[in-house]
C-alpha cells in the first residue's frame, strides 16, 4: 500500500487558525498605522507652509484643524514639539498606541513622526 503524503485535517486546522490569528493582528494594527501616516502627512504639510514668522500657537491650531479632518484621535496639539532652526521649522511628537487583543494582552506601538521640511520645498 502506498503511504499518503500531505497535511492532515488537524494540521490544516492549525495552519488556518494561525493564519487567521495573524490576519486578526494585522487588521487590529491597520488603524494605528493609518493614523501614524496621517500625522506624518500633517506634520510635513504644516512644516512646508510655516515660516519664521508663524507663531507656535498658530502651528498648533493648524495641527488641530488638520487632525480633525484626518480623524487623528491619539494625539493633540499639546503633544506637538515645535523647534525653529533659522528659517526652518521642525515639528515632531512621540506617542504610544495600545490596542487590546484579548484579556490583558495588547499590541503596543511607539510612534515618533517628525518633519523638517523647509518652506517652499
Amino acid at each position: 500500500m502506498k503511504k499518503q503524503a500531505g497535511v492532515s485535517l488537524i494540521g490544516m486546522l492549525i495552519i488556518v487558525s494561525l493564519g487567521a490569528f495573524v490576519l486578526f493582528l494585522g487588521f487590529r494594527a491597520l488603524p494605528a498605522y493609518s493614523e501614524y501616516f496621517a500625522v506624518q502627512k500633517i506634520l510635513n504639510a504644516i512644516a512646508k507652509e510655516s515660516n519664521s514668522e508663524t507663531s507656535v500657537a498658530e502651528i498648533r491650531r493648524n495641527f488641530e484643524k488638520r487632525a480633525d479632518v484626518e480623524y487623528v484621535q491619539s494625539v493633540g496639539a499639546a503633544d506637538l514639539n515645535v523647534q525653529r532652526q533659522g528659517a526652518k521649522v521642525v515639528l515632531s511628537m512621540e506617542y504610544e498606541r495600545r490596542i487590546p487583543v484579548a484579556g490583558n494582552v495588547s499590541l503596543v506601538f511607539a510612534f515618533n513622526p517628525s518633519s523638517s521640511a523647509r518652506p517652499g520645498d
